[in-house]
Parts: C-alpha cells; sequence; structure tokens
C-alpha cells in the first residue's frame, strides 16, 4: 500500500487544485511546530457529504476558538470539497479538511502575521475500526485524561487535541485493541480518541456530557435517531465504575460512523439489538 504523500489524484490547496504529490508545505510551516491546525473529517455516501455545510460551519467555528481566522466563506469551503471530488472520481469517500497556519514572518509561539491556508483530500477509506462493525471493538483505558476547557478551547476540532489521542492509541493497538476510552480532567467517562462514546442499560442510553469533550456531529445526529425512536437519552457524567452495569455500549464518528464496542478494559458489552438497530438506521440515513 502507498504513502498518503505518494498517490495520484488532485488536492485543493489555497484556491486551486495542485497534483497530489505536489500537495507540500514548507518545513518551518507554523502548523508544524506549534499544532496551530484545525480540521474535519467528513463521508461522502454516494455523491454526497453528509451533513457537509455543518463540518463546514465547525471548521470555522473552530478557527474562531483557536484564535485563527480561515479565510474561506462556508460557501467557498463546500465548493472546494466537492472539487475535489469530482476532480479523484470518487463518489464514496472520506474528505479531510485543514486549516492551519503556514510559513511567514513569524516563527515563534505568536504567529498573528502568518497566512492561514487550507487544504481538502479525499481517498476511499473503508470501516474505521476493520471488523469491529460486526463483532464489536475492543478498548483499552487510556492513561491520559481529556483536560478541561479552561486549559484549551476544547469544542475545537484543533489538532493539538489529538496528541494524547496518538500515544492512547498507540498504546492501545499495543495490547491488541482497536482504540482507547478517555476520562476527562475530573475522572469521568469523556470519549475515545477519535469519537464519541454511548451506553445502554435497562432499555435507555447514557452518554456523557460534552462540557469538556467535543459534541460530535454523528453524536447528534445519533441522539436525535433515539429520541425519535423515543427511547430515553441520559446525557450525564458517568463515573468510570458504571461501566461495570452497562448492557451495550457503540461509538459515534465521521470516520468511526457507529461502531459496537465489545469490551472496554475488564469490562464486557453485548452487541445487542438497539446497537445493531442504530448502527443500521445509521447507515440508511447517511445514503437517504
Amino acid at each position: 500500500m502507498t504513502g498518503y504523500d505518494d498517490r495520484d489524484g488532485k488536492i485543493w490547496m489555497d484556491g486551486q487544485l495542485v497534483d497530489w504529490r505536489d500537495a507540500n508545505v514548507h518545513i518551518l510551516t507554523h502548523a508544524l511546530h506549534y499544532a496551530s491546525s484545525v480540521f474535519e473529517g467528513e463521508r461522502c455516501y454516494d455523491g454526497k457529504i453528509f451533513l457537509s455545510r455543518k463540518h463546514s460551519e465547525r471548521l470555522l467555528k473552530s478557527g474562531e476558538l483557536m484564535d485563527m481566522e480561515i479565510p474561506y466563506s462556508v460557501d467557498q469551503i463546500e465548493t472546494a470539497k466537492q472539487a475535489v471530488l469530482d476532480a479523484n472520481g470518487l463518489d464514496n469517500a472520506y474528505v479531510r479538511v485543514v486549516a492551519f497556519r503556514g510559513a511567514g514572518e513569524d516563527m515563534g509561539v505568536a504567529s498573528a502575521r502568518n497566512p492561514v491556508r487550507m487544504a481538502v483530500a479525499a481517498w476511499e477509506w473503508g470501516n474505521y475500526y476493520g471488523d469491529a462493525k460486526m463483532k464489536g471493538a475492543k478498548l483499552d483505558i487510556a492513561k491520559w485524561k481529556r483536560p478541561s476547557p479552561d486549559t484549551i478551547p476544547t469544542a475545537a476540532k484543533a489538532a493539538g487535541l489529538y496528541m494524547i489521542c496518538t500515544m492512547s492509541k498507540h498504546a492501545a493497538e499495543a495490547k491488541g485493541c482497536s482504540d482507547a476510552l478517555f476520562m476527562d480532567y475530573r475522572g469521568y467517562v469523556a470519549e475515545a480518541t477519535g469519537a464519541n462514546v454511548f451506553f445502554v442499560k435497562d432499555g435507555e442510553v447514557h452518554t456523557p456530557d460534552p462540557d469538556a469533550i467535543l459534541n460530535g456531529l454523528t453524536r447528534q445526529t445519533v441522539i436525535k435517531m433515539l429520541e425519535e425512536r423515543g427511547i430515553k437519552v441520559n446525557v450525564r457524567h458517568i463515573m468510570p465504575e458504571e461501566l461495570e452495569g452497562f448492557e451495550q455500549c457503540w461509538l459515534t464518528g465521521s470516520a468511526a460512523e457507529v461502531t459496537p464496542v465489545g469490551q472496554i478494559g475488564d469490562y464486557t458489552f453485548e452487541v445487542g439489538q438497539l446497537t445493531r438497530e442504530i448502527a443500521e438506521g445509521y447507515e440508511k440515513q447517511v445514503r437517504s
């Protein structure tokens, strides 16, 4: 399998399509040194990006939260995404939009004089967790904690927030797991490295309050699906010891979609009827 830097195709950069292999930045790009970057991960189904405008709106909001004004409108971002899909002949794909501080007059922590750049790429990508879609993912429990909103804008989909995600997923994979579950800075159950988490007990659903984590668009979609089915959704702080009493569990995210979880640490869960129904219902909705 070729690396992501060595492929045929087109990537949109700063207003124009360029050859995939030529989509490069300078080594003194500010984002490379100081994580001054925000991004969106989206999926295109049968030629239509699910919740595309909401993703574009969130990208701009993330930039605002990170004191990084992105010089493109929602409509311009939408046009760029479609141009990439068309140029690469993709109807079913993962779409990555990234905005970042480029190289410029500043190379210290401050970067107000450096341009904010944007790029869009898309590629075919299967199930994020492989065969876990059928049998349930196995998760480790991360040693790191999701940070307080007082330390960083946790509502932004910012690159810096994913540093501990990379370390935690590496540690999980070394143990034979697919991913890791974080607690937050207070000790409450938070999220996985790139997905929100849901639990089922006695016919009701429980999911962490997103007061210190990203309120995912897939998370919001699934909550609405559950409520439309008349299922009570408890959005609340969840203590780690409660994991023992939950019967089912699943993850949600644009990349993860709806993925059942079979195990978190020493706790096991069944891939039950509600989990399957929500996964199937989500699959139908994104293609409707």
